[in-house]
């Protein structure tokens, strides 16, 4: 019977992160994913091919430049469902095959099977044949990712009715889409159909969507989708869903019926944690398939298995499953764990693109902070106007006792490029004074954060130095 140190079960971001960490502190590594290929559901159904998705829809639609040329203004007149796969496998060949190599180049075995767990030291391995073998191990961790959450109610039959994973494999774009869920997939998906002029209708149960973001920043992005045709159904459930020969008709809580060719459920995601046998260790996941971890270690209730990634729950980031897998094979093998940050941010991929980290207004209310905002809209910067952007905006939140940024909030094009900069700041306790005395490229949207922070700084009342101009501000 095989031994080795460490054992993953999952290829996605935290497993693949988890794996390398641990082959390079000298361990042998086993990565287990019962698909066919590397990767998880980053790289084969989330985070990469719905970012593909939306690069290639903005660039065949011309959305960038309708600023300029108007909103008929397309690259390519008659977009196709083929059009938008052939960028998007040829990505993900690329992610595979970059990912294989980073295992050769580490030493880090991998196996395609399903793994259930014998007890806490072994696990058996049935590959696609049907063939069981056993693997003894010192430390695991669990990085299986989730699947969409599929209640019974809900028709699902990959021709008008599709869970977020089955979308990607759509074979006509359709002429209506009604979407069903206000979260970062449902958001993400509806906004890029309807960049692509197809009409949308977004239902969501609860009054307001993306409730953990700043909420002048959604009130924000909801009238931008508004603006352009876009439906929002807000705060009322769905009471049925019927197919039919031309479509699907949802039914809602408050009578109004919303029909559409095709429907996109996306009301959450639940753990693949079915197949993992985690009765046989005590390990006991919540209804939606949510592992327990210890927040700092990511160790599970059994000490010598981790969990991390979207597997443990929020907040369910690519970026985050990463620093949870490093983190845990660094615990699990006595090294010394990094300083948690003080903040990291959120990127939801939309169209427009949202990005937020640091405290948001509420939350600096909620805590009894005494704070000031400070506001740069994209179109008043050079840079925005050049590239016809009329819509987005950086908000900026400063304590007024300590001047430290206490949060960064963007929605617009680049937004979860530009929150780094926001991000460095926040966790180095950059001050207002950082913006107000520094300079930035020009024209550039970055320079937004220097407007803000001049926004700010006459709102907090403190004289500007007599090197800055009150106009800039």
């Amino acid at each position: 019977m095989q031994q080795i140190d460490m054992l993953v079960i999952g290829s996605g971001p935290a497993g693949r992160r988890a794996a390398v960490q641990s082959a390079k502190l000298g361990k042998s590594v086993l990565v287990v994913d019962r698909g066919t290929r590397h990767g998880g559901v980053s790289v084969h159904t989330g985070t990469i091919p719905s970012k593909t998705l939306r690069e290639t829809v903005l660039n065949l639609s011309g959305w960038r430049e309708r600023g300029f040329y108007g909103q008929s203004y397309r690259v390519k007149k008659d977009i196709s469902a083929l059009d938008l796969m052939q960028r998007l496998h040829k990505t993900l060949d690329h992610e595979v095959e970059v990912l294989q190599h980073q295992f050769m180049r580490n030493m880090v075995q991998s196996a395609f099977a399903e793994a259930t767990f014998v007890d806490a030291n072994t696990v058996a391995l049935t590959d696609q044949d049907g063939d069981v073998h056993k693997i003894t191990f010192d430390k695991a961790l669990i990085a299986t990712g989730t699947t969409p959450f599929r209640p019974a109610h809900v028709p699902f039959d990959k021709t008008r009715v599709f869970d977020s994973d089955e979308i990607l494999e759509i074979s006509a774009l359709p002429r209506t889409l009604t979407v069903i869920g206000g979260g970062v997939i449902g958001v993400e998906y509806a906004t890029i159909f309807s960049a692509l002029d197809v009409p949308v209708t977004l239902i969501e149960a609860r009054p307001t969507i993306l409730d953990f973001v700043d909420k002048e920043i959604v009130d924000d992005f909801i009238h931008q989708m508004r603006d352009r045709g876009m439906t929002v159904r807000l705060g009322t459930a769905v009471k049925s869903i019927e197919t039919g020969a031309s479509g699907v008709e949802v039914g809602l809580a408050d009578g109004r019926r919303v029909r559409s060719q095709v429907l996109l459920f996306a009301a959450g995601r639940a753990g693949n944690v079915d197949a993992l046998g985690l009765e046989a260790l005590g390990i006991r996941p919540d209804s939606r398939g949510r592992i327990p971890v210890d927040a700092k270690t990511f160790q599970t209730a059994v000490p010598n298995i981790y969990a991390a990634g979207d597997v443990i729950g929020f907040p369910s980031l690519a970026s985050t499953s990463m620093e949870q897998g490093r983190v845990a094979a660094c615990h699990a093998f006595g090294m010394p764990l990094p300083p948690a940050p003080e903040s990291f941010p959120y990127g939801i991929y939309a169209v427009p693109e949202i990005s937020t980290v640091g405290l948001s207004e509420e939350e600096a209310r909620q805590q009894g902070i005494p704070y000031e905002c400070g506001i740069a809209r994209f179109r008043e910067t050079s840079r925005g106007h050049i590239m016809g952007v009329n819509s987005g905006f950086l908000k900026l939140i400063f304590s007024i006792e300590t001047r430290r940024l206490l949060g960064a909030h963007i929605v617009g094009e680049g937004a979860t490029e530009l929150i780094h900069i926001g991000q460095a700041v926040i966790n180095l306790k950059g001050t207002v004074d950082f913006f107000v005395e520094n300079t930035f490229n020009y024209p550039t949207l970055a320079e937004a954060y220097k407007v803000a922070g001049l926004d700010a700084w006459n709102r907090m009342g403190t004289e500007i130095p007599a090197a800055e101009h009150l106009d800039d501000a």
